[in-house]
């Protein structure tokens, strides 16, 4: 597969083109970028063969099979649009956009158009996150009472700028992490969210966009969620517990772009170390994309799964805005 890239993106450069490359005669083409010099400077970097400005020319060469999206988020929709009327399969960062409007539209204009829209929300294709939904799926706790993510982290340097204080862009933890946190919360439970409560702060190093929040969501089952975020927790740890009647599941330090950390399940017999496959959450995530492309399949998270996420992620927002519990309304999907 011949890959477009439409940002030249730390995610990118760090784990995605590994990705692309890995997969059996796949390749990066092209890369656009806002400037000529980031996107030549980027290429030249990553040994790719084409580059420019211009997402319209990029998308009338020959020879693209696929788009990768990761540029800020608010340029997600027009350029998701763009690539999907041209006929190509689209992966995109999260979140999908900017509202539920915009996010439901790009989903919707690719079915239409019958291509592939995935949303890149890579935790779910971790050993770690999988061998827990396994757990959770076989009865291994019971019936599940609760759930608590933990991923308060410290934002490298190199990634603070627009996430930190540029409100049009998209920035701030909600859309960053919170959003994550709605689709592990969702692979495991296989339920949405119905209503959120929350609270979110300027703890250091957020200007004009939040950089912490906790939030508390309940579901359909009456699963109580407990999600804690931040971009200035340097020491906490991330991860996330599961408590059901029967047992409880721990995973420590999972809630990462590596395929790191311990899970370990806790019962009346004792506490189980449990093993996982520790393989590239990224390459995983290219090669579902791939097998769904060539019917094989469906993508690891795809369109719908990144509505909702933003759906949650906006809803746990508008709570801590308003101070107000948020029922959530996923626009039909």
């Amino acid at each position: 597969m011949n890959w477009l890239l439409v940002g030249a993106s730390t995610i990118a450069a760090e784990y995605m083109i590994p990705a692309m490359r890995a997969q059996p005669g796949g390749s990066v083409a092209h890369v656009v970028s806002g400037t000529a010099e980031r996107a030549g400077e980027f290429a030249a970097r990553h040994r790719i063969p084409s580059w420019g400005t211009s997402l319209e020319a990029a998308l009338a060469a020959p020879g693209i099979d696929a788009v990768y999206i990761s540029s800020t988020n608010e340029k997600h929709h027009p350029q998701a649009m763009g690539a999907i009327a041209a006929g190509k399969h689209v992966l995109c960062e999260k979140p999908l956009g900017m509202s539920l409007a915009e996010a439901s539209g790009m989903v919707r204009a690719a079915e239409a158009r019958g291509v592939v829209f995935a949303t890149n929300h890579h935790l779910r294709c971790a050993g770690s996150h999988r061998a827990i939904r396994a757990l959770v799926a076989d009865g291994r706790v019971g019936k599940v009472l609760s759930m608590r993510v933990h991923h308060a982290v410290y934002l490298p340097p190199h990634l603070q700028g627009w996430r930190l204080n540029d409100p049009a862009a998209g920035g701030g933890v909600i859309p960053d992490i919170t959003v994550h946190d709605a689709d592990t919360v969702r692979f495991h439970l296989g339920e949405d969210p119905v209503d959120v409560v929350a609270q979110m702060t300027q703890s250091g190093l957020g200007q004009g966009v939040e950089d912490s929040c906790m939030s508390v969501w309940s579901t359909p089952s009456g699963v109580q969620v407990f999600a804690h975020d931040s971009f200035t927790h340097r020491h906490a740890g991330c991860g996330l517990e599961i408590h059901g009647a029967e047992g409880s599941i721990f995973g420590r330090g999972i809630m990462t772009q590596k395929p790191v950390g311990e899970v370990e399940l806790v019962t009346a017999e004792g506490r189980e170390r449990v093993s996982y496959p520790a393989y590239d959450l990224y390459t995983q995530g290219i090669a579902d994309f791939e097998a769904a492309v060539a019917g094989k399949g469906r993508p690891a998270a795809d369109g719908a799964d990144g509505v909702k996420s933003l759906t949650i992620a906006l809803a746990v927002r508008e709570a801590a805005r308003s101070g107000a519990r948020q029922r959530i309304d996923y626009g039909g999907f």
